[in-house]
């Protein structure tokens, strides 16, 4: 039993330091070939994974940059064109306001004219119906005359009466 009394913790033999080392590289070994492996490869392929994903971040932006771009242009198209197409407006407006009030100026010149021309014509009948009612007015008061005057008067009956038998007979 002198090999247990003679065992320090503090003075290794060379036997425990053999086989400390031999199990030290055995251990080494296998944590190496089945836990560092994996762990660089697992290290790698998330490094590599960190690094795609940062490329794919840089070229979304690039891409998110470009389509600002894209709709700022596209932004700016829309504006010309809605101001194209209120100026547009704005002249077809004025065209239909300026055809419309040439459109009722010549309505109203016509109008005007009608007017005219009825009022013409009403005033020549007005002026024949004047006429006419002066005429047998003048008449009426012609035979009230004719008759006052031819009342007592027997030459002037026997020469009206003569003249109203020469009229029967033509």
């Amino acid at each position: 039993m002198t090999f247990l009394a003679d065992f320090s913790v503090i003075k290794p033999d060379f036997g425990l330091l053999f086989w400390t080392t031999i199990i030290f590289l055995l251990f080494w070994l296998l944590i190496g070939k089945f836990a560092f492996r994996p762990i660089a490869q697992a290290l790698k392929k998330r490094e590599d994974d960190i690094q795609d994903s940062l490329d794919d971040a840089k070229k979304t932006r690039q891409d998110m940059a470009n389509l600002k771009a894209e709709n700022e242009e596209l932004l700016a198209q829309a504006r010309e064109e809605r101001t194209l197409i209120l100026k547009e407006a704005k002249n077809a407006k004025e065209n239909i306001i300026n055809e419309a009030k040439e459109k009722a100026k010549e309505e109203a010149k016509r109008i005007v004219a009608g007017a005219k021309e009825q009022i013409e014509n009403q005033k020549m009948a007005a002026i024949i119906e004047i006429k006419n009612q002066v005429g047998i007015i003048a008449i009426e008061i012609a035979e009230k005359i004719i008759r006052k005057e031819l009342q007592g008067n027997a030459t002037q009956e026997a020469f009206v009466n003569g003249l109203v038998k020469d009229i029967k007979l033509n």
